[in-house]
């Protein structure tokens, strides 16, 4: 892989020193590693103060940071969350560069680098929006918390579907700690993620250094033989899938004993570079959505380079705390940049395997660079403190985020005499939002407390085309609006109640409403397309559920049932040049319900089992998403309506569909089970497993976009030390090698496939 970041060398110092600061001291990654009889307290941050997880009147999924670095040892991502927290669901068609989340069945299917996306991301108090910033690695983490619903009081900015928020481990004043994980596996997988920090100045200034290395061999073939018309060179062994990853971060806390002031500054790096996702071309066979056949790791491109990508980011936030008393005035300042590039051979094959009338047939290439990107948000917050019956805060943010950004498509890389080399666009995309919120907690009686909170919203969002996509000679064809400007502003509110019938068992009960601004897709100018936009959606929803600790707290069970109405929602859908394409349906309808098991039946066995249930469902007779086709002939099996429109296409009508990417269900389960030893050591084994239900990948029914019954699992055997200084164990992601289908490229007929398993060994260490 290139070198496009000057700094690698200090990445690798930073990651190295994190490590070997830390004596080889253990902890236990996997919850109850001590073995204990009872559950401890799970302490959340959902309503931006501390509280236990069963007193909080929101639907929350916790993931403990030890929890994912064990799902992580392999190299994993944050993807690996996926189908393992209820409700909770998550891919990529564009590498490691542009997650996609989905709460309770509501995201965007949306590839464009602008794409608006209603799951926000919370990282350390700063919200990362656009979907580069949403892909910063999570290390030496703390926790994260699953925010399931519109969160429209106190967070982000588009929050209709729900919030992840990342807590990372953070400075301590009074003493130093450490942690390191590390582990290797198959294809040469590498995963370093420490964490040292401690006091410079006793009770007064502390700092901690955080760094994550990640690392796999390229492992896909590229087996195509004959001429590229962009210069690919094949046939070559393991031309493809790996990665590098180079992260750090470094915290600075200034918090004196008996001092009213509190501040915290972070600033963090990122180098990234690797193989954005690779297509599998005719994966997929008409009337079957069977990928058996096809392999994981050969494929046959005769363009793309390889499919590279490469984004380096930084980042700096700052919050400072005063504490007068009865109040806190909290301010939360972040700065985020990022730019780089993702390229790839969209058609996911080889135009010579696949002619039509004897000529090669079906090219598709294209590149998306940010060329730059700013994102500045400031946050102030006034809160009431104290464990008091009537608990109050207050504050205002404001959002901005610019960027240019560039789409190339095909010819624009093609040599000799078909090169255009105007055959690209550049657009310039502005995004602001300001916001007003508060919220206010009052204990009616003993164990009965009503919450309501409020939030006034103003999101602009303004795109212009600053380059247009010319012949070769220069002549401009382009006859579509260059400059777009949409703006809107709504209030948004949420209402709950919580009762304590018992120290034991909690039923609460919420309403809420939420709002994401208007959106624009500019890519598809790269194409001579005008732009497409988005109006606004809003969501109304409810929940209602039980939050139980039973049997002295060995079982910790968690119970919720929900609904929501979505108006004027978001959709997003291909053309027949496969451009994404925004519109809006009246509305889409859920209900479903998500249930959490936590249980220590005997010492040292512990049990965790989630399952979410979800029915979705587009309601609007008069919009229609275009199916797939190419070259004009549709090439799936597709099971609605449809209509013909001269000179676009075959649509299809999609009303009562499924919200794409919104399973069935999933379900999760992990045991571990700890045997003591004389020493005070233990040995133990760990295991976990995912199933997940029919989920739709397009908006439209065919035979072959979707998949049921996929699973993976996972498992984990080792050795931990007396009082977890350290540990030693084998692992096993996707243990049983499952080819699972991800994602599809609908008129290619390719398919997107899940990681393959990797098994190796890892140490991890704490003090």
């Amino acid at each position: 892989m290139s070198n496009t970041f000057s700094a690698k060398a200090a990445f690798r110092l930073s990651c190295a020193a994190a490590a070997l600061l830390l004596p080889v001291q253990a902890f236990a990654q996997d919850a109850a590693a001590d073995g204990g009889e009872g559950l401890g307290d799970i302490v959340v941050t959902a309503e931006r103060r501390t509280e236990n997880l069963q007193q909080v009147p929101v639907s929350v999924g916790v993931v403990g940071g030890d929890q994912l670095r064990a799902l992580q040892a392999s190299g994993d991502d944050i993807l690996s969350l996926s189908g393992r927290v209820p409700g909770l669901y998550a891919e990529t068609t564009t590498g490691r560069i542009f997650p996609r989340f989905y709460i309770r069945g509501l995201g965007n299917i949306d590839f464009y680098l602008g794409a608006s996306q209603p799951v926000s991301i919370i990282h350390d108090d700063i919200v990362l929006e656009h979907v580069v910033l949403k892909s910063n690695p999570v290390y030496d983490m703390d926790q994260v918390e699953v925010l399931r619903g519109p969160q429209g009081s106190l967070f982000g900015r588009n929050t209709t579907a729900g919030i992840i928020k990342v807590d990372t481990v953070k400075p301590t004043t009074d003493r130093w700690t450490g942690r390191v994980n590390a582990s290797y596996g198959e294809y040469n997988s590498v995963n370093v993620d420490a964490g040292v920090g401690g006091p410079i100045i006793q009770d007064t200034l502390a700092v901690r250094v955080s760094g994550l290395y990640q690392r796999r061999d390229d492992w896909i073939d590229n087996v195509y033989e004959g001429p590229s018309a962009d210069g690919t060179l094949s046939p070559e062994k393991n031309a493809m899938g790996g990665f590098e990853e180079r992260d750090a971060r470094i915290q600075l806390l200034l918090a004196p004993v008996g001092s009213n002031f509190s501040m915290l500054t972070s600033f963090h790096a990122r180098n990234y570079e690797g193989t954005s996702t690779i297509f599998h071309r005719n994966a997929l066979r008409k009337g079957s959505n069977s990928v058996s056949a096809e392999p994981r790791d050969r494929i046959a491109l005769d363009e793309g380079q390889n499919n590279p990508q490469a984004y380096d980011t930084y980042g700096a936030s700052n919050r400072i705390a005063l504490d007068f008393g009865p109040v806190t005035l909290t301010s939360i300042t972040g700065w985020e940049t990022t730019k780089g590039y993702s390229r790839g051979d969209t058609d996911g094959g080889a135009g010579a395997d696949y002619p039509v009338n004897g000529v090669p047939n079906g090219f598709g290439q294209s590149q998306g660079n940010v060329r730059d990107l700013d994102q500045l948000t400031q946050e102030l917050r006034l809160a009431s403190d104290g464990d008091t019956r009537f608990k109050w805060q207050v504050g205002a943010m404001w959002f901005e985020e610019r960027n240019i950004t560039d789409f190339y498509q095909r010819a624009y890389f093609l040599e000799g005499a078909a090169n255009n080399p105007n055959n690209w666009v550049r657009l310039r995309n502005e995004n602001t939002s300001w916001a007003f919120f508060g919220q206010a907690s009052y204990e009616l009686s003993p164990g009965l407390t009503i919450t309501a909170g409020g939030r006034y919203t103003n999101d602009t969002k303004k795109t212009r085309l600053l380059k247009t996509a010319d012949r070769a000679d220069g002549t401009v064809t382009y006859a579509g609006r260059r400059y777009v400007r949409l703006s809107d502003e709504k209030p948004s509110w949420d209402v709950s109640v919580l009762y304590e019938a018992s120290p034991e068992v909690s039923l609460y009960a919420r309403v809420a409403e939420g709002f994401r601004g208007p959106t624009i897709q500019g890519r598809s100018a790269v194409f001579n397309s005008d732009f497409t936009t988005a109006d606004s959606e809003t969501i109304l929803s409810g929940e209602a559920g039980i939050k139980t600790t039973l049997f002295d707290n060995k079982v910790r069970f968690n119970l919720s049932g929900f609904a929501y109405r979505v108006k004027d929602i978001q959709l997003n859908g291909n053309d027949s040049d496969g451009n994404g394409v925004l519109f809006n349906a009246d509305k889409a309808e859920a209900y479903g319900l998500e249930a959490e098991l936590e249980a220590r039946p005997i010492p040292n066995l512990t049990l965790t089992a989630g399952l979410s249930l979800l029915h979705t469902e587009i309601k609007d007779p008069n919009v229609y998403a275009q199916v797939c086709a190419l070259n004009g002939v549709v090439v799936c099996t597709v099971e609605d309506p449809t209509v013909t429109v001269a000179g676009r296409g075959v649509f299809a009508q999609i009303d009562g569909n499924p919200l794409p990417n919104a399973p069935k269900y999933t379900a999760n389960l992990t045991a571990r089970y700890d045997v003591p030893l004389g020493n005070g050591g233990t040995l133990f084994a760990a295991t976990d497993w995912m199933l997940q239900g029919y989920t739709n990948f397009v908006l439209y029914k065919t035979k072959e976009f979707d998949s049921s019954g996929d699973f993976e699992g996972g498992l984990r055997i080792g050795y931990t030390a007396p009082g977890g200084r350290y540990e030693i164990a084998a692992f096993a992601r996707n243990i049983t090698n499952e080819k699972n289908l991800k994602g599809v490229i609908e008129n290619y007929m390719a398919a997107v496939f899940n990681e393959p398993r990797v098994i190796g060994g890892s140490i991890s260490a704490r003090y």
